[in-house]
C-alpha cells in the first residue's frame, strides 16, 4: 500500500492541473473527501477543479469551500493531466462525467470499497479503511501538508457519516486516532454533529414518517424493508437525498439484523440499500445484483417495479442467510 501511496504522491507532485470527481448521489464521505483533497492540493498551488456529478444534499452545504464543487461542460474539457476519483466504485458511477476518464493522462482511483473495479492507472484501494476520508488524510499527511480546520472539518464529516457516527464495525483504532487528530486541528465537533444529525427539516420528517408506513418485516422480524416512491417525495416536497438516515433507523429496531431501503428512481429502476447489524454480509447479497460495498453496508439496483424488487431482494437475503447458517 505504501508503494501505491508513494506513486500517487509522485504523480500529484509532478502535475499542475488536477480534476477531482466522485460518484452520483453523493454522500458525506464523497463530499468531505473531495473537498479535503482539493483544499490540501491548493496549499501547494495546484490548479484544482472539482466536478459536480450530482446535486449536493442540503446536509453538507455547511462544509468549507463547498462552492468549489462546480458543473463543467465536458465538451470544453480537452486532455486532463490528472484526474483523482474518490469513493467511486466504477466508471459508470461518475454519471455524466464518466467519459472524462478517457480524456485523462492519468487517473488516480482512491476508494475503500472491496467491490471497486480498479479502473484507475493508480488504484489506491484499501477495504480496511473505514472511509475514503481516511485515505485522503493519509495522502495529505504523507505529503506533509498542514491539515487545518477547514480540511479537518471536511475529513471529520467524511469519516463520521460513513461510519454511522463511529458505530460501524469498520471503525478501527486508526479511525479514532485520525478523529483525535482532526479534533486537535480545531474543528467545532459540536456544530458539525448538530448540522449532520440534529437538523432534520420538516419536509424530511414528513418523508420519514411516510416511509415508516411502508415498513414490513420478514424471517421472524430479522429482516425489515421500507420503501420510498416518487409519489412520497412529491407529497413531502423532498428529494431522494433526503432519505439519509432512514435505513439506519430501521436497522436499529431490536430484532432486525438486515434493513433494506428501496428507492424508486423510476418505475423500473429501484435503488436498494442494505445494512446489517452483526453477522450478515450484505455485500455478498448485493453482488448477486451487480452491486457491492461493505459487509455491513452495501447497495445495488434492481430493474423491476418496487414491489417486485422488494420480493427479489428479500428472497435473496433469506436464501443466502439459509445457506450461511448451514455452512455452505
Amino acid at each position: 500500500m505504501n508503494n501505491v501511496i508513494n506513486t500517487a504522491i509522485n504523480k500529484i507532485t509532478n502535475v499542475n492541473n488536477i480534476y477531482i470527481a466522485s460518484h452520483i448521489n453523493p454522500d458525506g464521505d464523497n463530499i468531505g473527501s473531495i473537498l479535503a483533497m482539493a483544499l490540501g492540493l491548493k496549499k501547494i498551488n495546484k490548479n484544482v477543479k472539482i466536478l459536480k456529478t450530482d446535486e449536493i444534499p442540503s446536509d453538507y452545504m455547511f462544509l468549507p469551500n463547498i462552492d468549489m464543487i462546480k458543473t463543467y461542460d465536458i465538451d470544453e474539457i480537452d486532455t486532463i493531466e490528472l484526474l483523482i476519483v474518490l469513493d467511486c466504485g466504477d466508471v459508470d458511477r461518475l454519471g455524466k462525467y464518466k467519459s472524462i476518464v478517457s480524456k485523462s493522462n492519468t487517473v488516480i482511483n482512491m476508494d475503500h470499497h472491496i467491490s471497486n473495479s480498479r479502473f484507475g492507472d493508480i488504484n489506491l484501494i484499501d477495504e480496511k479503511a473505514a472511509a475514503t476520508g481516511e485515505l485522503v488524510y493519509d495522502i495529505l499527511n504523507k505529503m506533509n501538508l498542514e491539515i487545518n480546520k477547514d480540511i479537518a472539518t471536511c475529513l471529520y464529516t467524511a469519516i463520521s457519516t460513513d461510519t454511522g457516527s463511529f458505530l460501524y464495525d469498520s471503525v478501527t483504532a486508526r479511525t479514532h486516532e485520525i478523529a483525535i487528530s482532526l479534533i486537535k486541528a480545531g474543528i467545532d465537533k459540536s456544530d458539525i454533529n448538530i448540522k449532520l444529525y440534529q437538523s432534520r427539516s420538516i419536509e424530511r420528517t414528513k418523508l420519514f414518517i411516510s416511509s415508516l408506513s411502508t415498513l414490513k418485516t420478514y424471517y421472524d422480524n430479522k429482516i425489515a424493508t421500507v420503501k420510498i416512491t416518487q409519489e412520497m417525495l412529491k407529497n413531502s416536497n423532498t428529494k431522494m437525498e433526503d432519505t439519509e438516515g432512514i435505513i439506519s433507523f430501521i436497522r436499529d429496531i431490536e430484532p432486525v439484523e438486515v434493513a433494506c431501503l428501496l428507492k424508486e428512481n423510476n418505475k423500473k429502476e429501484i435503488k436498494i440499500s442494505l445494512r446489517s447489524k452483526r453477522f450478515v454480509d450484505v455485500s455478498e447479497i448485493c453482488s448477486t445484483f451487480n452491486g457491492g460495498g461493505h459487509k455491513r453496508a452495501s447497495g445495488c439496483t434492481i430493474n423491476e417495479n418496487i414491489d417486485d424488487a422488494e420480493k427479489l431482494i428479500v428472497e435473496q437475503i433469506i436464501k443466502m442467510w439459509w445457506f450461511n447458517e448451514r455452512g455452505y
